[in-house]
């Protein structure tokens, strides 16, 4: 091991869908962070890490900051930015398939006061309707002088280069985590997690932002499987008859899914046990919020 250690924890923002998840799991070489088509898919701040050789960079994959006065988004944008003041790095990623617009300024005036510890991911290059020149120019104008790196972090092009960056740019500190470590998540999270992003993508728009998932037990059989009960807490009964689905076909698709993911992932059998109840407004609930966003 190298005389000199780097360690940093990496605040990564930009608009929802802008692929910060599909970027976190792509350096930490995991599923760290759900991703779906559904913008806003996270709501934590999910941490992520990357150990390499004389450095240990761990990544807090922000919800996407997004300008509303609802209570939830409120809260969300709240969590994004305060993780750029307390992280020694900041990772901007911007979507180079999409025209910068007013939510694009608004993150530029959040990002800039750190423009000194900022790293810029020019994200999806390898994408059809993707304007390379134009996210380039509004960097230019907006942030002069940022570090900037063209990269697809659906195809991995161009991401170690970033994070060779990154670990340069850290400064002296120790590794916070063993070296197999890729996430620091609690197993009930990213079984939560897993669940959700199954029904952003079955539902897209009918269900997504007004579900959350409500851990209530898990136990442990003798052949070693887990079985985890939990509720899909939605906003309506009209909701709540969506994610059910004719005859439990849409439950039963999300927990099939779930479970063959967190196998995969945790290296063992997952048994999911999970209603579905309705609690009105939920996002509107300042106790509940708080409760699930942090």
């Amino acid at each position: 091991m190298p005389d000199i250690h780097k360690s940093a924890f990496v605040a990564v923002v930009g608009r929802p869908s802008a692929g910060k998840s599909t970027l976190v799991n792509a350096i930490c070489g995991q599923k760290v962070a759900i991703v779906s088509p559904v913008p806003q898919t996270t709501r934590n701040t999910v941490r992520g890490i990357k150990t390499g050789e004389g450095y240990q960079l761990v990544f807090l994959d922000t919800p996407g900051l997004h300008d509303s006065e609802k209570a939830m988004n409120r809260r969300l944008r709240d969590l994004a930015v305060h993780a750029l003041k307390e992280a020694d790095l900041v990772l901007y990623v911007i979507d180079t398939t999409r025209a910068p617009g007013p939510e694009e300024e608004s993150i530029i005036e959040k990002v800039a006061p750190f423009i000194g510890k900022t790293l810029v991911a020019v994200n999806k290059i390898d994408a059809r309707e993707s304007d390379i020149a134009r996210s380039r120019l509004f960097l230019a104008d907006r942030m002069p002088g940022a570090r900037a790196f063209d990269l697809s972090a659906e195809k991995g092009t161009g991401v170690d280069a970033l994070v060779a960056a990154l670990a340069e740019a850290s400064p002296l500190g120790p590794a916070y985590y063993p070296a197999e470590f890729y996430t620091d998540q609690e197993p009930v999270f990213r079984i939560a997690e897993t669940i959700r992003e199954k029904v952003f993508l079955h539902t897209r728009n009918e269900v997504p932002h007004a579900v959350y998932v409500e851990y209530t037990a898990h136990h442990t059989l003798d052949d070693g499987t887990l079985v985890y009960e939990g509720d899909l807490v939605v906003e309506r009964d009209t909701q709540k008859g969506i994610l059910i689905g004719q005859g439990g076909s849409m439950i039963r698709l999300i927990r099939e899914e779930a479970e063959r993911d967190l196998e995969e992932i945790f290296g063992y059998p997952v048994r999911l046990s999970i209603k579905v109840r309705v609690q009105a407004d939920w996002k509107k609930d300042e106790k509940t919020l708080k409760r699930l966003i942090q």
